[in-house]
């Protein structure tokens, strides 16, 4: 990591363990705020993500991290959350760049959100930051700036420390970056991308978890290293 500014307030991070939370977790880090870790696990298909985001909490130096559960799946509708949902492989770019994916899962960053704003007013921070990205992405409606400003209203109305007068900033630092973008700030800001994961479907080899190279994930996470020219250091099949 490169030197950091001296810390001066407390921030919610929500770490899923990928490419992009780490992302975000270094720029604020670089941005001298002292980070509290949010991880949900939210009965996803698989536990890499979370093993992933406890090497990116340790490899970032956070200064806790705190991991709840919130079991999705027992609402479904997603290819993460229910295994009779097949992940889209192989889909072309046109199709990725168009309409919403099996896997986008319900309402999952609203009940992050919420879930980072109770952390966040219990720890009298006034600071959450989310990796989420409205350009390279799959088309996720709680990946967009209109969803984060909605969120950034609510907030203000439905806290203490909102009604107080205090409030909350949302930091997205990401949402306008392409993939290459985010791979090119997160090599400056000295992320250890292997400690990352992308992938929606992982494949088990042995003791090894490979990512399986052709779910959307795989694929903006590959385009972005190529354009970025960065060497991604993670496994594939």
């Amino acid at each position: 990591m490169p030197k950091r500014k001296p810390n001066r307030k407390p921030a919610v991070l929500l770490l899923s363990g990928g490419l992009d939370s780490a992302t975000a977790g270094a720029w604020a880090m670089s941005e001298g705020f002292r980070l509290t870790a949010l991880t949900v696990h939210y009965g996803q298909r698989h536990a890499a993500e979370t093993r992933a985001a406890r090497r990116v909490a340790k490899a970032l130096g956070v200064a806790k991290h705190v991991e709840i559960a919130v079991d999705l799946a027992r609402i479904g509708g997603s290819a993460l959350t229910d295994r009779a949902i097949r992940v889209p492989k192989a889909r072309s770019w046109s199709a990725i760049a168009h309409g919403i994916p099996a896997t986008y899962v319900p309402a999952r960053n609203t009940v992050f959100l919420s879930l980072a704003l109770g952390l966040a007013e219990t720890i009298k921070a006034h600071d959450i930051v989310i990796g989420v990205n409205a350009l390279d992405y799959s088309g996720y409606p709680d990946c967009r700036p209109q969803f984060v400003r909605a969120f950034a209203r609510l907030a203000k109305v439905a806290t203490k420390a909102g009604v107080e007068g205090k409030g909350f900033k949302i930091h997205t630092p990401l949402i306008r970056k392409t993939k290459a973008q985010i791979v090119k700030l997160g090599a400056r800001l000295g992320v250890d991308f292997a400690q990352t994961h992308s992938c929606y479907d992982p494949v088990r080899r042995g003791s090894k978890t490979l990512a399986c190279g052709r779910c959307d994930s795989c694929l903006l996470r590959l385009k972005g290293f190529s354009e970025a020219g960065v060497k991604d250091p993670v496994s594939y099949v």
